[in-house]
């Protein structure tokens, strides 16, 4: 038999070629033609697998958060919430130029939806009431989609003279944040989840009803 002139294209070679534009060259070089292009095949062939290029983004949300632990709380709302972070954070930080489509919501993507179901089922089956569950994980949302998106570390200058005179508090040591940067970014993220859990203790019991 023949091979076919153009390649075969599948729903996921699609997604993976827009995951891959993303890291390449960011989230504004998705575009159906870009696709089409690093596939080989013209754009109207991608439209039989995806209406339009936000499906295709939706398809890109979905693989990123399919393999976050949310196993945590079969152990109870701190190592769940814990353990959830960390991994929700990772998947992230995996991609980077792909946090503002996960910033955007679980609108009806299913490995989203399914992931903030076994959260806020976590979390009621620790005790907390629905709204304040999903106030939870409302927080740990904000934490890790603003430690992916927003590095703490890398927003510095590298020179000690921009600090000199105007800014004396930040002499002893902003200089040095950009070469450790990766060390403070994941010190900052953890002192930051495990303080959100203790300001939450002494968990569900504690709660005013």
């Amino acid at each position: 038999m023949a091979r076919p002139r153009t390649p075969v294209l599948t729903r996921e070679r699609i997604r993976d070629a827009a995951l891959a534009l993303i890291d390449e060259d960011g989230l504004g070089a998705v575009t159906m033609r870009r696709l089409a292009e690093r596939l080989g095949v013209q754009a109207a062939s991608l439209y039989g697998h995806f209406p339009t290029k936000d499906d295709v983004l939706d398809a890109v949300a979905n693989v990123l958060v399919a393999d976050v632990d949310t196993s945590g709380f079969e152990h109870g709302w701190r190592e769940g919430l814990l353990t959830w972070g960390r991994s929700y954070r990772a998947a992230l930080l995996a991609h980077p130029g792909a946090v503002p489509i996960i910033a955007s919501g679980a609108q009806r993507r299913e490995s989203f939806l399914a992931m903030a179901d076994a959260v806020h089922g976590g979390l009621l089956a620790s005790g907390w009431a629905p709204r304040r569950a999903t106030e939870i994980s409302g927080m740990v949302k904000y934490l890790v989609i603003g430690s992916a998106s927003t590095p703490f570390a890398s927003g510095f200058a590298d020179d000690v003279q921009v600090y000199l005179d105007r800014y004396p508090h930040l002499t002893q040591g902003a200089h040095r944040l950009r070469s450790e940067a990766s060390r403070i970014d994941e010190d900052s993220f953890e002192l930051g989840l495990r303080c959100l859990v203790r300001g939450l203790e002494p968990g569900p019991e504690g709660e005013q009803r």
